[in-house]
């Protein structure tokens, strides 16, 4: 993130929504850091140097990591402080096989719904993903590309179990891409026309199939590769 920042309210806003709204700011802040891979699993963070970058005092950086710690990408430990979340292998492997079934389930909500010009939008996201070697770039469209399947779901409580998934994971998902960079790159590609190929035909049983098993194949390529997930974790 470029420069100091200063996370601060409206001073319109009345005292308590003013802290609330200066917290979740906060906590967007950090978690956009997080995602990013600025702030890796297991890293330390420590709420004084939180509050001098951004200027505020520490009651709203606390708040803040509250908000991250019921999101999962903030552990807290009773007067010890406050880590990004890691995973060991086995809570990876059980948060990709949750995606497995619930995307698809998520993308059937979503489907019968998708017009032409999603499809062409999902299209053009996809001649950029093939368009660059960059993993950051790369996950930011592949994230885009999958949301955009599922837009048009009316199951908010269905998406927020696999938003949390997606923020939980993306720092594995970003070793993964890593690994995929040359020879793995184009099965990835093909998966997402095959899944884009099967919306634009309305066969919505298939899409939710290749859907599956794309998410099936990221979680066994990592379960090969268990120096991803570090020397230890918090």
């Amino acid at each position: 993130m470029g420069g100091r920042q200063t996370v601060s309210a409206s001073p319109g806003v009345a005292g308590p929504l003013r802290a609330a709204v200066a917290s979740q700011r906060i906590a967007d802040h950090l978690r956009e850091r997080i995602l990013a891979g600025e702030l890796a699993p297991g890293a330390r963070i420590k709420q004084d140097d939180i509050a001098e970058e951004l200027h505020t005092s520490r009651l709203p950086v606390r708040e803040a990591l509250r908000i991250l710690h019921s999101l999962g990408l903030v552990t807290l430990r009773a007067n010890q402080g406050a880590w990004v979340t890691s995973m060991d292998p086995r809570e990876c492997e059980l948060s990709y096989k949750m995606r497995e079934r619930l995307e698809p389930l998520l993308l059937a909500e979503s489907a019968p719904h998708l017009t032409e010009a999603d499809i062409d939008e999902l299209m053009a996201l996809q001649e950029e993903i093939e368009s660059t070697d960059d993993v950051e770039r790369f996950l930011v469209l592949d994230r885009r590309l999958h949301w955009t399947t599922y837009r048009h779901h009316r199951a908010e409580e269905l998406a927020t179990v696999v938003a949390r998934l997606w923020d939980t994971t993306q720092h594995y998902r970003r070793a993964f891409s890593r690994l995929a960079a040359g020879q793995r790159q184009w099965i990835i590609r093909a998966e997402h026309r095959l899944l884009i190929e099967a919306l634009r035909g309305h066969d919505y049983r298939s899409a939710e199939h290749i859907l599956e098993l794309h998410i099936r194949r990221t979680r066994m390529e990592l379960s090969r590769h268990p120096e991803v997930f570090g020397p230890g974790r918090r």
